[in-house]
């Protein structure tokens, strides 16, 4: 999921943000820790109101009338701690509310703040991460690890400059550190590649843009200086990087650093070879590296066909030969993954994607039933579900869960206008019609171009399209 704004938010939940802001501004601050962890444990997405309660958290850990709860708070924190770190791998929405229950007592508590991090980074919500990072990096000014983990997610946040200055201060006070010089490194060649600065001459007297009047070959012009820069810093990377490795052969980041740039480059073998000296040391279970390696695997045979002749006689089996060999690794792959690592329901939610389109639907449907408990898969996983029902003609099931699907998603967007569609499809299989022109209808009144929507209205109406 991804962080969500106020007017994202259900009319029901807007009046609760609304009474604790009140409750805030009057300083009623147990009340308004109170509605606003009421919001976020429906929405932990927004983040305007966890940076509201935080708000009130440190307030009224400030004022003195928390005292004794936060005492109380940290005394007790430990064991609220390992239950959220137990929840963060089935569901992290519930890990993050297990931190704000210690926050609401003690909101400097850096074992909560490293919760909301974890817990942040597996709901991809970069915000919230960057806040939590914040505090842990002032109560613990040079720690290393926390500065890394705080300048990255600025990175992803769009704060690229901001994180680069945090590393290169530390790094003055740190300059014999490997691991920082490579953090800062990784960062300067992924701001150049982020916020781009190619607009500028070889003899640095202005932009090409002043001196160029036709506005199409700026463009052509600056897309081919990205293309030449971006190939000169993976190059200058590449090499820093190997040279690196002669003196730390034992050095992880730095051979799964070189497999991604080699990955870049699409010199696979080259990348698979950095990737199995990384699964031959002792790295033990690592389901981000099976998935790297997998994912790379996969950009292979997409790069093969790329290079198939279109013109060839044979290039249509050639192609479906190919695409046959890719489905079937992914399928064999996923399927050792979901082994190594049974409880990872995002390797559930994979898994059954792969099944449904190889399929083979009957163990689609156990996939996505496990996926389903994947807060930021849910809805998807059951969309799924309900179009494997469909397939099995189980068509009250599959209205059933389209159904509950819909209650759930807050958002009108096209996820949701393809619920709206799959639900409406399902009752016109089964002859529901006037349940399904209602589904169409939904669609219809936001986005009249959505599918085949307009026709099945007009038909409907006798078409008559006014």
């Amino acid at each position: 999921m991804a962080e969500k704004s106020l007017n994202e938010l259900p009319r029901d939940l807007r009046a609760l943000f609304t009474k604790g802001s009140e409750a805030l501004q009057r300083d009623n601050l147990d009340y308004a820790i109170e509605l606003f962890n009421q919001v976020l444990a429906r929405e932990p997405a927004q983040y305007e109101i966890r940076k509201a309660l935080r708000t009130a958290q440190f307030k009224k850990a400030g004022s003195g009338r928390g005292f004794f709860k936060k005492m109380l708070s940290s005394a007790g924190s430990q064991p609220l701690v390992a239950k959220g770190h137990l929840a963060l791998n089935k569901n992290p929405a519930e890990a993050l509310q297990i931190a704000e229950q210690i926050l609401n007592g003690d909101p400097n508590n850096s074992a909560a703040h490293r919760l909301v991090v974890e817990a942040s980074f597996a709901l991809e919500l970069p915000l919230t991460a960057v806040s939590s990072l914040e505090i842990l990096a002032k109560n613990s000014p040079k720690d290393r690890e926390v500065a890394i983990k705080f300048a990255q997610a600025l990175a992803d946040a769009g704060q690229s400059g901001r994180a680069e200055k945090i590393l290169a201060d530390l790094y003055q006070q740190f300059p014999t550190d490997n691991d920082l010089a490579q953090a800062l490194k990784d960062l300067s060649a992924r701001k150049t590649l982020d916020e781009g600065g190619y607009d500028a001459l070889a003899d640095g007297k202005g932009s090409y843009r002043d001196i160029l009047k036709n506005e199409e070959e700026a463009v052509s012009l600056e897309q081919q200086n990205r293309q030449v820069k971006t190939e000169d810093i993976t190059e200058r990377l590449i090499g820093e990087y190997e040279a690196r490795l002669k003196a730390e052969p034992k050095n992880l980041k730095l051979l799964r650093s070189l497999a991604e740039l080699y990955t870049q480059k699409n010199q696979f073998d080259k990348a698979l070879g950095y990737y199995d000296q990384i699964k031959s040391s002792d790295v033990g279970a690592d389901a981000s590296l099976d998935r790297s390696i997998a994912e790379t695997v996969v950009r292979k045979f997409d790069h093969e066909i790329s290079q198939l002749d279109a013109s060839a006689p044979d290039y249509a089996d050639k192609s479906a030969k190919l695409q046959a060999e890719k489905q079937a690794y992914q399928l064999a792959e996923c399927q050792k993954r979901a082994e190594r690592f049974p409880t990872d329901l995002q390797i559930r939610f994979e898994l059954g994607q792969l099944y449904f389109q190889a399929g083979k639907i009957t163990e689609a449907i156990k996939e996505f039933q496990k996926a389903s408990g994947n807060p930021h898969r849910r809805i998807q996983a059951l969309s799924y579900l309900g179009q494997c029902f469909a397939r099995r003609g189980i068509n009250d099931l599959a209205a059933t869960t389209f159904q509950d699907a819909l209650k759930e998603k807050v958002v009108f967007d096209d996820e949701k206008k393809e619920l709206f569609y799959l639900l409406g499809c399902v009752f016109e299989k089964v002859g529901k019609r006037e349940e399904a022109i209602a589904q169409f209808k939904t669609i219809y009144a936001v986005d009249v171009s959505y599918k085949d929507v307009a026709e099945k209205i007009d038909a409907y109406y006798g078409g008559q399209t006014g």
